[in-house]
């Protein structure tokens, strides 16, 4: 027999290979981290602008935005190679404040947000993570495919023709490249092979330079200009308050799957109050806010083989370098290519052997009912939080409602007694019907509850249980209650309403 002991060194356990320090002595693996960092710098730029005029805020906002967070989480965040920037999510949350009250409120909500992460980090939030079944993670993870999908369709509509060929053949390249070689990312290669035939033969198609005005400057320090009183508080605490909650539920989501994807373990809590730190310098320096970005994690770590923080903190560089340095040059990268990757990566994302019929048949109704109402819930609200918070509760409603019915009473008469034997877990959801599950008029004058083979959970089923004892006693009957466990019996003492017990 085998024996497992518990390391020595606790943290080996977060120690996630290759280190920084790896990387930077292996010519091989540098490499693939700031080609992958290159790649997502790219991908970065239109999504961050996009995300910007959700928002209602300057383009600038969203770039500067998403440097600064995936700098500074290169150095806090608690998972390597996961990226984090200005998102969707986080911009559908904040946007009535800009626009209804301006950027100076934008911004106080954004630090405001950060600084409720950092609390929530603290409170131990991040542990409520374990609560999340697996059904709702592949919902999760099939949704994020679908929305990933969906965000690139107005790309293909009403454009020219030419774009469809760009984006067949972009496919076609990372399709077939990493059968080749995997040295250079395939979404790098992509990009440039089909940003040089647009430049070479004078496609008019899409540019990333269309979806909006690149920033000259370098970000500046922003301090909100906002009464610090109450009445500001009552109107962007709400507001900060989501977006602390939707960050941080998307970012252990997203780190979560890293996790499974590279078969390594992340620091939860430490990922949880580094978004808060990133989203406060974010707000300082004039950015919209954000969280872990699920599609580009996907490409940095599905697609392009990052693994360290290397990558993420060259992805915020290259994006700084490349939007004031080289300008110009991103402008005429066509849409088509980057539609190319986020297709690329939603169909790598996608689970799909939980859709096969093997595995749809093979799976519980009720586990199959959360993963659908996840995805629908997620794709409907286009808010990853909603479809995880919905399908997280109707997975506990079902649970309990599956233990529910493992509660048995059977009933049997011995001499002048009635023995009854309690089997299973008590609960609010199967202790309900306790009291219907006794002979009140009939039993003879003494009874006996038999509890050895069941446990009191919560303060319902004492409830129950004292009514059971109320009601015989009405009849002029006694009732012992015999075989409680220590922890039950405790409990039972500690709630019932003076019911004597005996053991």
């Amino acid at each position: 027999m085998t024996i497992v002991t518990p390391t020595s060194d606790p943290s080996s356990r977060y120690r996630i290979e290759p280190t920084v320090l790896q990387a930077l002595r292996s010519p091989r693996i540098l490499t693939r981290e700031v080609l992958a960092g290159l790649v997502v710098a790219i991908a970065l730029i239109p999504e961050a602008i996009a995300f910007s005029i959700i928002a209602g805020v300057d383009p600038r906002v969203g770039l500067f935005s998403s440097f600064v967070m995936a700098v500074a989480i290169a150095f806090l965040g608690g998972r390597p190679a996961m990226i984090t920037a200005a998102t969707g999510a986080i911009a559908l949350v904040i946007a009535p404040v800009a626009r209804d009250y301006g950027m100076d409120y934008f911004i106080a909500t954004v630090i405001l947000g950060g600084l409720i992460q950092i609390v929530l980090a603290l409170l131990g939030v991040a542990k409520l993570m374990r609560f999340i079944p697996r059904s709702v993670m592949v919902g999760f993870v099939n949704a994020l495919a679908i929305l990933i999908f969906i965000s690139q369709v107005p790309q293909l509509l009403g454009v020219p023709w030419l774009v469809y060929p760009l984006v067949g053949a972009g496919l076609l390249i990372m399709y077939l490249l990493p059968r080749l070689t995997k040295v250079v990312p395939a979404p790098l290669v992509a990009i440039v092979l089909l940003t040089g035939a647009a430049v070479v033969f004078g496609l008019n198609v899409p540019t990333v330079g269309d979806q909006g005005e690149l920033p000259r400057s370098l970000p500046e320090l922003f301090i909100p200009n906002v009464p610090l009183n109450l009445e500001t508080l009552q109107i962007i605490a709400p507001f900060a308050i989501a977006m602390a909650v939707v960050g941080i539920l998307e970012s252990l989501m997203t780190a979560k799957l890293v996790d499974e994807i590279t078969d390594t373990h992340s620091r939860k809590t430490r990922e949880t109050w580094a978004q808060g730190v990133a989203n406060m310098l974010s707000g300082i320096f004039g950015g919209m806010g954000g969280c872990a970005m699920i599609g580009q994690t996907m490409i940095n770590v599905k697609a392009s083989g990052a693994r360290t923080r290397i990558s993420t903190f060259l992805a915020g560089v290259f994006l700084l370098v490349l939007v004031l340095a080289l300008g110009d040059v991103v402008a005429v990268i066509p849409m088509a290519a980057l539609v190319a990757v986020m297709i690329v990566v939603s169909i790598a994302t996608f689970d799909w052997h939980s859709i096969t019929p093997a595995t749809l048949k093979r799976m519980p109704k009720s586990e199959l009912a959360v993963m659908l109402i996840s995805v629908v819930a997620t794709v409907w609200t286009r808010n990853l939080a909603i479809g995880v918070v919905l399908g997280v509760l109707v997975a506990m409603v079902l649970f309990a409602r599956r233990v529910a019915h493992f509660t048995s009473v059977t009933r049997r008469i011995d001499g002048g007694t009635a023995h009854y034997d309690v089997e299973g877990e008590l609960f609010f959801a199967s202790s309900n019907d306790l009291t219907t599950q006794f002979e009140y008029t009939t039993d003879p004058d003494r009874i006996v509850i038999e509890m050895s083979r069941s446990h009191i959970w919560d303060a319902s089923t004492v409830a129950a249980l004292d009514a059971v004892v109320t009601k015989y006693e009405a009849h002029g009957k006694s009732v012992h209650i015999e075989g409680m466990n220590d922890a039950t019996t405790a409990f039972h003492q500690r709630l019932s309403g003076g019911v004597a017990s005996s053991h």
